[in-house]
């Protein structure tokens, strides 16, 4: 009969690469540097660069403050607001749900290991956790992949957004780059699926009958 010992990197791997990611995954969801939007009209925007999140925009501005000294003014979105496009609205729900599938995966992985290093439990009952946990980390990268993918399309093809008049926003910018919410969501991705891959191997890998060390 095989050991745990065999799998036991992995096992804590999957643990380890869930966790950051979902700490990522919630990190990149709080974040107002989506979209970088560089404009030419700095008399509102002061700094000639706003941040569209997915939440809310916000930008530097020296209006009603004092001269030497800058404010930053933010704008949440509304869900009566039918000029922000899709993807935002979409990323705001999928985000959502990726962090509590995220939550759950780690979870399921915790009850996993507790079993294994306490030795209470059948290969039954561990596989099953693995197995959750791995389907959470799996569908919880694919809701962080898919809006940020959605996003960093809007972005490299320069797409405009028809903010209301109250928002103090341009249509559309000089230029725009990705954000750093970006990056960090494309890496809490890549290590949430590869947590829920290396969670589901460890699942098959468990030998029969009481485990072992």
């Amino acid at each position: 009969m095989s050991s745990l010992i065999d799998t036991s990197y992995l096992q804590l791997a999957s643990f380890a690469l869930g966790t950051v990611g979902w700490i990522l995954c919630t990190i990149s969801m709080g974040l107002v540097e989506w979209r970088v939007w560089h404009v030419d009209n700095t008399t509102i925007i002061s700094s000639g660069i706003a941040w569209v999140g997915i939440w809310k925009v916000c930008f530097i501005s020296y209006i009603h403050v004092s001269p030497g000294y800058e404010e930053q003014f933010c704008h949440k979105f509304s869900g009566y607001d039918s000029s922000i496009p899709g993807e935002i609205y979409a990323a705001q729900g999928l985000l959502v749900i990726a962090m509590v599938m995220g939550l759950l995966g780690l979870i399921a992985t915790i009850c996993a290991l507790r079993n294994i290093y306490m030795g209470i439990s059948r290969k039954t009952a561990i596989t099953r956790f693995f197995l959750v946990g791995g389907f959470f980390y799996v569908f919880a990268g694919l809701c962080v992949l898919i809006p940020v993918s959605y996003n960093f399309y809007s972005v490299t093809h320069n797409q405009s957004i028809a903010f209301p008049p109250s928002y103090l926003m341009p249509s559309s910018p000089v230029a725009q780059e990705a954000g750093a919410a970006i990056p960090i969501g494309i890496i809490a991705a890549i290590l949430l699926l590869l947590s829920g891959l290396f969670a589901s191997y460890v699942a098959t890998r468990l030998p029969v009958g009481k485990v072992r060390f």
